[in-house]
């Protein structure tokens, strides 16, 4: 029995060491290429475990996403570069086979890929100096606007106010004028603007609106909140308010400007305070006669 497995080990041993191909210094034998799927495979799936182990533990120690997305990056670019090489080791291939190759290559991307590479590189512009982060709320053209999901190594997802989802060249984003609303925090100035009736009390309408947006929780308290009688209108005394806000959204703001509104509406109506609306005053002249055609 002992020889019988003796005979398959050796057949086996036989069969893997057989040569598929040779050159004067490398061989590549059945062996070396049945176990290096079996090793990328592997390797793949520890590199995917240990990436998602170390996102896990720096999201544990409150680590902001945008260095863990970075973390990640780095991480998987080392890790696939070391199963490369291993691989090629495996496999009794040299480096140095792939200098004219890969000078070849460099050359073909170089002409035919420039917008490619110069979103690589500015993809990773973005996640090393971080002008722009995960959650940051951009402003693009003046027209765009929403929050950044995720900074990829070609393009940045930014997913609108109005739920759709953008995808933004990464090269836009640097070389564009981009307005990062939360770049250095979530504060953010707003105003909200009123017209009263002529003959108003202009020191109780400013106070009823400064109590009408300290009443709002979501307005912060410092810096304090700014009252400005800012124009005789032609058909009111305008008032404009503003303050700051602790917002990531422009529908968070939308909001917040339209429960200071209820607040100014509520607070006026308690006060006999009006609204004033567009009105036209017309003065006839008594002297003239009206004269009937005989």
């Amino acid at each position: 029995m002992d020889e019988y497995f003796d005979s398959i080990l050796s057949a086996i041993s036989h069969s893997l060491s057989f040569v598929l191909l040779a050159t004067e210094k490398y061989q590549l034998t059945v062996g070396d290429v049945l176990i290096v799927p079996v090793y990328v495979i592997v390797s793949f799936i520890i590199i995917r475990w240990v990436a998602g182990f170390i996102a896990r533990r720096l999201t544990a120690h409150k680590v902001k996403p945008d260095i863990i997305h970075l973390v990640k990056r780095l991480f998987y670019i080392v890790a696939i570069i070391v199963v490369v090489l291993t691989t090629l080791t495996m496999l009794n291939i040299p480096l140095t086979a792939f200098a004219f190759v890969s000078g070849a290559v460099a050359i073909g991307v170089g002409f035919g890929a420039q917008n490619i590479i110069n979103n690589f590189i500015s993809g990773w512009i973005l996640m090393w100096e971080r002008p722009i982060r995960i959650n940051d709320f951009l402003e693009i053209d003046k027209v765009a606007k929403g929050k950044v999901e995720s900074i990829n190594t070609r393009s940045t997802r930014i997913r609108r106010v109005d739920g759709v989802h953008m995808l933004i060249p990464n090269s836009k984003l640097l070389e564009n004028t981009v307005v990062n609303w939360t770049l250095v925090d979530n504060r953010i100035r707003t105003s909200v603007k009123v017209g009263v009736a002529y003959g108003s009390d202009v020191k109780l309408v400013a106070a009823l609106i400064e109590q009408a947006v300290k009443q709002q929780p979501h307005v912060l308290s410092e810096p304090l909140p700014v009252v400005i009688f800012d124009d005789f209108g032609d058909n009111s005394l305008v008032f404009e308010v503003y303050f700051w806000v602790s917002a990531t959204m422009e529908r968070d703001l939308r909001v917040i400007r339209s429960e200071v509104r209820f607040n100014i509406d509520s607070l006026f109506n308690d006060n006999n305070v009006v609204i004033a609306f567009p009105q036209r005053d017309v003065h006839v002249d008594g002297t003239i006669q009206l004269s009937r055609d005989k």
